[in-house]
């Protein structure tokens, strides 16, 4: 098993910055894609970027591309987000996700493992 945990989440204003850490523990494997979700009230959980364990290939959901960075370190198994000029559009309880295997997780239901969830909330 793997468990995925969250931080780094909060209160900002539009135009501020936030980054996301993502730990991983209790992995059964370890080469593995990772990425980020997102889901606001009453929508679906959608893609914002996910990139490989070596950090080779990296993919952004069009509205985040920009403005975001996902990065990761495998020494410390963690990965990041870093979001930028960030926007009310933004707003989202914000999920890490992994995927066994080189292809990165950019569906729902191609992602093996989740964390809970952090919230992310910019106000006007």
């Amino acid at each position: 098993q793997v468990q995925l945990v969250e931080s780094g989440g909060g209160l900002v204003q539009a135009g501020g910055s936030l980054r996301l850490s993502c730990a991983a523990s209790g992995r059964t494997f370890s080469s593995y894609a990772m990425g980020w979700f997102r889901q606001a009230p009453g929508k679906e959980r959608e893609f914002v970027a996910a990139i490989s364990w070596g950090g080779g290939s990296i993919y952004y959901a069009d509205s985040v591309k920009g403005r975001f960075t996902i990065s990761r370190d495998n020494a410390k198994n963690t990965v990041y987000l870093q979001m930028n000029r960030l926007q009310p559009e933004d707003t989202a309880v914000y999920y890490c996700a992994a995927r066994r295997g080189s292809k990165l997780p950019r569906e729902t239901h191609e992602t093996d493992y989740w964390g809970q969830g952090t919230q992310v909330t910019v106000s006007s």
